[in-house]
């Protein structure tokens, strides 16, 4: 139980800026393992985006609740994937070789490619979130389920390819590359226990929900399918992006769904 703590510390304090015990430290073997948990992150950043929500909704209109509830997910992950999204759309935007496109998404510069690709990321999460609240409005149940399936599931999506996809980057460069070095079947067990679950107590409501899983792992595979044409694999910035894409596609999924089923 304590290695089990300590693990999940690990990820705690790599996936998020949410402080940590002073013992845990950068363990290569324990980062290695801590990709059984990284789903689980998405429970607690959820959570914080939906009680951000929550509380400013009674006070405020619920689209600018909508908008710090974006920004409190922002300053606890610290822009990690959002970030790599910005990363991969300035290197496949830019590069038309592995080589080049590893170096620009290496850069910690952002491109013209990389700043409208945030923008137009944002407004999509925001209008999707808007939305879903408007459908959902009855319930802050399964408002709150919806916001910890969105991230826990899109994290599921992205260290799923960890599990299919070999590392791009021949050297240590990226502070990803201990996740990428080996993982077991704990690994894949966890990540799909504390990807699926939230979503499987939502589809106790809304059965139909439960159909999202099939958009957010046709991205997935789509964006898999892309790295591996490219660049012969993916990067720390190639999750971050896929997190971010596959959140935004379970929101909209969520909403057509609810709508015409």
């Amino acid at each position: 139980m304590k290695k089990e703590l300590h693990i999940f510390f690990t990820a705690l304090m790599f996936y998020t800026r949410i402080s940590c015990p002073t013992s845990i430290d950068h363990n290569p073997e324990y980062l290695n393992k801590a990709s059984r948990y990284f789903p689980l992150i998405g429970w607690i950043v959820g959570g914080i985006a939906f009680v951000v929500f929550y509380l400013f909704n009674f006070v405020l209109a619920p689209e600018i609740a909508i908008i710090l509830s974006m920004i409190a997910s922002v300053l606890v992950t610290g822009a990690f994937h959002e970030d790599g999204f910005a990363d991969v759309c300035d290197g496949f935007g830019g590069g038309w070789t592995k080589e080049k496109i590893l170096i620009i998404m290496k850069d910690s510069a952002i491109g013209a490619y990389g700043a409208i690709g945030l923008i137009l990321l944002l407004l999509l999460k925001f209008q999707g979130l808007t939305q879903l609240i408007n459908v959902v409005s009855n319930s802050y149940l399964l408002l709150f389920l919806l916001f910890v399936s969105g991230h826990s599931i899109s994290r599921l999506a992205a260290i799923s390819i960890v599990f299919t996809h070999k590392y791009s980057r021949e050297d240590a460069s990226s502070k990803s590359k201990p996740i990428a070095q080996s993982y077991s079947w704990r690994e894949v067990v966890g990540s799909l226990f504390f990807g699926l679950l939230p979503l499987l107590v939502l589809s106790c409501f809304e059965w139909q929900l439960l159909l999202v899983i099939v958009p957010v792992f046709a991205a997935r595979f789509f964006l898999a399918r892309y790295f591996q044409k490219w660049i012969d694999g993916y990067t720390g910035d190639c999750l971050g992006a896929t997190q971010q894409v596959c959140e935004v596609v379970f929101y909209i999924s969520s909403i057509a769904i609810w709508k015409f089923i």
